[in-house]
């Protein structure tokens, strides 16, 4: 198996036989997940730690799974309540967490780049769950997995992905893989939810959802995160969803077994129509979260197996 990273902080790093691996993995996790004993050793005397410096519930609790179902013994720490907010720096933290010498740790963080500052401090795996509007690595690959098993492939795939593009992590995470994967790629939303310089990643980029859903095999829409947003970036959620919400008329100009995406949380009525998002023919959300936990177990057993192998090399 091909797969050489000491962290997962972002696609970015990733090469396209380490994407196939980790989700070859993943499926078989999948297959784990579904039968009637759910768990496996992999990770047996390895200490996981979850730092959620934001809220996320379905993150957090699909990680906390992941652990659990490998073996490992998981521990969840309340960042909310904890000694940064009494001034202590991520530096400190990292030296604290060092002394519990913990395998595995699991972190999201609001500020770009301070998952990696962490990872750069201590002695263990990083899994990066979410920095700002930088990356959301697992989110992306659960998307891909996602796609991969309703499509029967991961490449030469028109995907549409559409909405608040600006703020969006998921995005990002979403393009740079869908890319790596010889993808074609389409960015639909109003221009003040485009990021600057977005031609650059080498994308289609369209104003109108009738003429950027022709024809595409999967639709991801994205939820609005207006914690992010300090101003005027839509008229109203009403006008929104007239514009760029996903309902029937507009999914109409997608190939006819084009699958729907969402991260979620869902803003029904604002980013998506309630009746397309619970369609079991074309709706794939729920079996996003699904792929989530086989994916972030993946991730995890993966990194725990390079740790082992640094670890026995150095002693």
């Amino acid at each position: 198996m091909t797969f050489h990273q000491t962290h997962l902080l972002g696609i970015e790093a990733l090469r396209p036989e380490e994407i196939t691996t980790l989700l070859d993995l993943a499926d078989r996790y999948v297959d784990l997940s579904r039968g009637e004993t759910k768990h496996t050793d992999v990770l047996a005397g390895l200490t996981q730690i979850n730092m959620f410096f934001e809220n996320s519930t379905r993150t957090q609790a699909s990680f906390e799974l992941a652990g659990k179902r490998l073996g490992a013994d998981v521990m969840n720490m309340a960042m909310q309540a904890s000694s940064i907010k009494k001034g202590e720096t991520l530096i400190d933290t990292a030296l604290t967490l060092n002394a519990m010498q913990p395998d595995l740790l699991v972190v999201r963080h609001p500020n770009s780049g301070a998952v990696d500052l962490l990872a750069q401090k201590v002695h263990c795996a990083v899994l990066n769950a979410g920095d700002g509007r930088h990356e959301h690595p697992t989110q992306a690959l659960l998307d891909a997995l996602t796609i991969r098993r309703a499509k029967g492939r991961l490449h030469r795939l028109n995907i549409a992905i559409c909405g608040d593009i600006a703020h969006s992590r998921v995005a990002r995470s979403n393009l740079i893989l869908l890319g790596k994967m010889e993808n074609r790629v389409r960015l639909i939303g109003p221009p003040t939810l485009l990021p600057a310089g977005i031609q650059e990643f080498g994308v289609e980029v369209y104003d109108d959802m009738t003429e950027g859903l022709k024809d595409v095999d999967v639709v991801m829409m994205l939820r609005l995160q207006k914690e992010r947003m300090d101003g005027g970036f839509i008229p109203s959620e009403r006008e929104y969803y007239h514009r760029y919400g996903l309902d029937e008329a507009k999914l109409s100009h997608a190939k006819d077994d084009a699958i729907v995406m969402h991260p979620g949380p869902m803003n029904r009525g604002v980013e998506i129509d309630g009746t397309i998002a619970d369609d079991i023919n074309r709706s794939v959300i729920q079996d996003q979260v699904e792929m989530g936990v086989a994916v972030r177990m993946a991730a995890m057993d993966l990194l725990a197996q390079n740790l082992r192998a640094r670890r026995a090399n150095a002693a």
